[in-house]
């Protein structure tokens, strides 16, 4: 295990609207707002689009996705972080349980989805912390490094 520390720096609230694509108007919400490190809450609607459900074969290194589409309005729930990569650029990474007709699928959000209607997002800044994204050799991801 690896830790940093940090504090609580601003608090955002955001209305997302629909057609909004997911992760990628919160990076460029990031951006425009010098938001390095944050968590990241949302609650709302999703359209469509595609989530990752987890590496074909779990034991193979580089992993291939699997992705799913969504087809129809679907629920969602979502917690992520916000960190910058090697170049000083905020990446998000998001998951997310989206619910539709009793059915639920869970997943990483990377590949993008569309807010359907409404998405609210709180976004935590978190101030004077040394997290970033490195690349793994192993893996290829950038994964969170503290």
């Amino acid at each position: 295990m690896k830790a940093t520390e940090g504090k609580i720096g601003r608090v955002f609230i955001i209305r997302l609207e629909d057609g909004d694509m997911l992760p990628m108007c919160i990076e460029k919400f990031a951006r425009d707002n010098n938001i390095l490190v944050g968590q990241i809450i949302m609650v709302g609607g999703i359209g469509g689009g595609q989530v990752v459900v987890g590496p074909r074969k779990s034991d193979e290194m580089p992993p291939e996705a699997m992705l799913v589409p969504l087809d129809g309005a679907h629920e969602v729930v979502s917690a992520g972080s916000i960190a910058p990569d090697k170049n000083g650029k905020p990446v998000v990474h998001m998951h997310a349980a989206l619910g539709r007709a009793g059915k639920t699928t869970t997943g990483c959000l990377r590949p993008g989805v569309n807010t359907w209607l409404v998405g609210e997002v709180f976004i935590y800044e978190i101030l004077g912390t040394t997290a970033i994204r490195a690349e793994d050799k192993k893996s290829g991801f950038e994964l969170l490094d503290v």
